[in-house]
Order: C-alpha cells, then structure tokens, then sequence
C-alpha cells in the first residue's frame, strides 16, 4: 500500500464522528457531586471492558502494525453567552466515541466511531489498520492500569455540576459589571464556557490508563464609545477550576468585566504608532501569546522531524539571549494547558525547550519521539476521539530574570510597549506578524500614550537574540491553540521583557 500522508490518512479513514445523548444517569451524577472514575464509567455503561479493548487492539494489529492504541472520549461541553441584556444563548453538548490508531514504522493510520458496539470499533481498527500488509503480527500484551501520579485539577464544585442558574448568575455578574463600570460603555458580551471530558486509553503494550479533565473560562467583551469612536476591550479567567474559582479575589466576574471595560475606555484615546524599528517592551500578561507562537509553535517535534521549522537543524546550538529559558510545563496545577497524562497517555513532564540560550529539546508525541529517537515527554495532544494526536503545546512560559519591570520601562527613551493583542501568524521561517490591540508609547522612560492599530514585525530568532532585559514578574494568558484543524486549550506566560530593537508596523 503507497505510504499516505499523516495528516491526510485521517479524512480517509473515519468511520463516523458525532455527538449523541445518553441516558440522564451520567448528568443526574453530575449534579449529585458523585463522579466515577473514567474506567469504571467506560465499563458500566459501554460495556468497555479489558476484554473488548484487547479485541479492538488485536484487529488493529491483525495486518501487521507494530504499535496501537484506543482512545475513548465522553466529554459534556456547555457555554452561557449573555448579550442586549438577554441571555441569548445557552447550549450543552455531548460528545462520546473512540479513536483507534495504528503505527507502522513512521506511517500513521486512523479510524475512529461514535458506536461503541463491538462490531463498528472492530471496523474502525480494520480501517486504522490498513496502512500495513505484512505476514508479522504484533500480540497487544495483557493490561497494567496506570494512575496518574499527579493530580493537576480541581475536583471540587466543578461548573459541571452546578444548575444552569448558578452560570447564569456568574454570567449575569460579569455582564453588569462591564456596564455599570462607566456610561461610554455601550455594549457587553458575556460568555462562560465550561467542560468536563473523560478519557481512557489503551494500547497494545499493556497500557490502560484513564483521567478526567474540567476546564472553565469566563470571557468578557466591551465595547466603548464616545464622538462616534468606538473600541473594544477583553478580558478572561479560568482554567481547570471550580466554582471557588470565580469566589476569590482578583478572578470574580466582576473584576473580568471592569478590566474588559477599563481596556476598552483606555482605547479610545488611543493614536497610532510611530512605526519603525525601536525598543519594545512586551507585557507581562498576553504578551504570553508571543511565546506560545514566535517560539512554542516552532519547537514542536512534527515540524523538526519534517524539517520544516527554523529550528530542525539547531538543537544544541544558541538560538536566544542567554538571558533567555524557556520551558512547557503541564504539570501546574489548575493551569489551562495542564494535563495529568497526555492524549497518549504518557505522564506530563516540564520539559525544558531552550535554556540559557541554548536550544536543548522539542515537544514530542510518540511518533515524533519515535522518529527522532528521542523519549516521548507527555505532549501528544488532540482535538477528540477524531483526531491523531499530534505534538502540542501545553504551559508555554518563559522563565522570570531579575529586573524590575518599572527599571525596563525607565531603560527605554523612545520606544513602544505592547500589551494586549487580537492576533498574529507565524511562518516556519519563523517570520511573524502580531496585531497590537493595545499598547502604549514609552517617552522618557514612562507609558505616555496609548497607541492602537499596532503590529509587530520580525522573526523568532532574531527577537531571541534582542532580548535585553528580562523581569522578575510573571503573567499568564489563557489561549485556544489551532494547529492541523484540531484545537487546544493552552497558556503562555511571560515577565515583563525589553527588546533592544523591533520593527513596530501600523498607520502612522
């Protein structure tokens, strides 16, 4: 059979994918507070026991792979929007099937169904199977449960639980805020968006391990105006949490509003940039983004193993300041990107990616670890049960210096400060252009203006080797990162840091 490529195999193979409602048993759960554990949720309902996964295994196999491997998934995914003073919109969804994947050598094929029945899993794992046709066959070994060792969310009041009116409230409150924070205000949208998913997976190396992950995430838009100017500010909060959450200071849905707001207002008086090359400071909060994709997306093992990246051929060289480490850790607690096991099942790790400088390793899958003959480190990662896992990131965070964020702004005379963005691209060159939705000028070592219409210009290695000083504080932004058509929750963090020169774009 021609060898398929990987991310093509998958529109051929699938089975069936959809969204189907089971009975209320699991939900009436829910909203007892009581949740079994994934295994034994798989078990008493599917009827998916040891037994039926090593069938399924042993059919993905009968033509001669090397390596597969199950991937169940029941996931419950709600969202409250409030807009025009209504609760306009309020949806919950059910997604149940599993994806079964086989590898031979360095191809890659997959089929996946939302049947659980015996005989369509047994057709998907035939289909999966179909990239291999020799007379050996790999025997998939006898089960060893694996609990994961960490312990990565909240599992108390998870939003999944509570009554639609209690999201409603937490939505209602955000929504006011926003605009009662002042008149110029003229219009909010609300949204809070909550899952809980459960995962199983199995595979043909005895593998059977099983987690369930909430994830919550309040955002809030404003949009301000005044003299026929209009702008629009937001703000988010959220992460593998629960209820208590949104009850602490700093994170309730009053605070995610009156900072939507207050970016909003800020925006109205804002001028566009001087453009040209010049110092610029990046912020401590969603400049975060810039690291997830100047430099996270290009260290992702698929795209080095390809040789497609700009930084295939540069592990063990120096590609940043050595000012500079950067690291993707899934093992934070409560974090959006965070994860007990990966969507292979392989423990999460802090894996370091440059330190000091030096590039010293890449987010792997098993596949790519495979190829690369380098340890898989728990960063295999997909959309659902119809999608291959891919290598992805999780925490992307470029670790804290020692200056104080007031001494780099006081270090710049003329130059350019960006704070919030509203998009970007990245190239594999690792050329990039990221929209500025708001940032500030810095005249004489002080935030003078606010500036819109903004853009910054320039490539992942060249910005690496300007980083000048670096701050010992640290902010996060909370992202939904697309790859390959499959999304993921993700973070980014990043001090406050000074560039020696970036070419700032925009009107002038």
């Amino acid at each position: 059979m021609r060898e398929i490529e990987r991310r093509g195999f998958l529109k051929l193979t699938g089975t069936g994918v959809g969204a189907v409602i089971i009975s209320s048993l699991f939900h009436d759960r829910l909203l007892a507070g009581t949740i079994p554990e994934p295994t034994r949720f798989f078990e008493e309902k599917f009827g998916i026991s040891s037994e039926i996964m090593k069938k399924i295994l042993d059919a993905a196999l009968s033509r001669g792979g090397d390596f597969a491997d199950l991937f169940f998934e029941y996931k419950q995914a709600n969202s409250v929007v409030m807009e025009d003073d209504i609760i306009k919109e309020s949806t919950e969804n059910i997604i149940l099937g599993v994806g079964i994947r086989v590898l031979n050598g360095e191809q890659t094929g997959y089929g996946y169904t939302s049947d659980l029945t015996l005989e369509k899993m047994k057709q998907a794992a035939l289909t999966a199977g179909a990239i291999a046709a020799s007379g050996s066959k790999t025997r998939t070994a006898g089960f060893k449960e694996i609990v994961p060792n960490k312990q990565v969310n909240v599992t108390e009041r998870l939003l999944a639980t509570l009554p639609l009116n209690d999201k409603i409230g937490l939505v209602k409150e955000a929504y006011a805020a926003t605009l009662a924070h002042d008149t110029s205000i003229k219009k909010a949208v609300a949204t809070l968006a909550d899952e809980l998913q459960y995962v199983m997976i199995a595979n043909s190396e005895g593998l059977l391990v099983s987690d369930k992950r909430p994830q919550t995430r309040l955002s809030v838009r404003a949009t301000a105006e005044n003299n026929g100017v209009r702008d629009t500010g937001s703000s988010s909060a959220g992460g593998r949490i629960g209820m208590a959450f949104y009850e602490t200071a700093g994170t309730t849905p009053k605070e995610v509003g009156v900072r939507a707001a207050q970016e909003a207002l800020t925006l109205l008086s804002a001028v566009n940039p001087i453009p040209g090359d010049q110092p610029v400071v990046l912020g401590k909060d969603h400049s975060g983004v810039m690291v997830h994709e100047a430099v996270g997306h290009p260290l992702e093992a698929d795209s080095n193993w390809r040789k497609l990246s700009i930084m295939w051929d540069k592990l063990g060289t120096m590609v940043a300041s050595p000012l500079v480490t950067i690291y993707d850790d899934a093992t934070i607690p409560y974090y959006r990107g965070s994860l007990n096991i990966d969507d292979e099942g392989t423990p999460t790790v802090n894996a370091m990616l440059i330190e000091k400088g030096k590039l010293v390793g890449y987010l792997h899958d098993r596949l790519s670890a495979r190829i690369m003959k380098m340890k898989p480190n728990g960063h295999g990662r997909r959309h659902g049960f119809g999608n291959i896992p891919i290598p992805r990131m999780n925490n992307t965070i470029l670790g804290r210096g020692d200056s104080d964020p007031e001494e780099i702004i006081k270090s710049v005379k003329k130059g350019f400060f960006a704070d919030t963005y509203f998009g970007g691209e990245v190239e594999d060159t690792g050329k990039f252009t990221f929209s500025v939705n708001l940032g500030f000028m810095i005249e004489d070592g002080k935030l003078t203006r606010p500036v819109k219409n903004a853009t910054l210009i320039g490539t992942n290695v060249q910005i690496l080797k300007e980083v000048e000083m670096i701050g010992n504080d640290m902010g996060f932004f909370l992202g939904t990162c697309g790859k390959d058509g499959q999304s993921a929750h993700v973070t980014a963090g990043l001090p406050t840091i000074k560039i020696r020169q970036m070419t700032v774009g925009g009107r002038s």
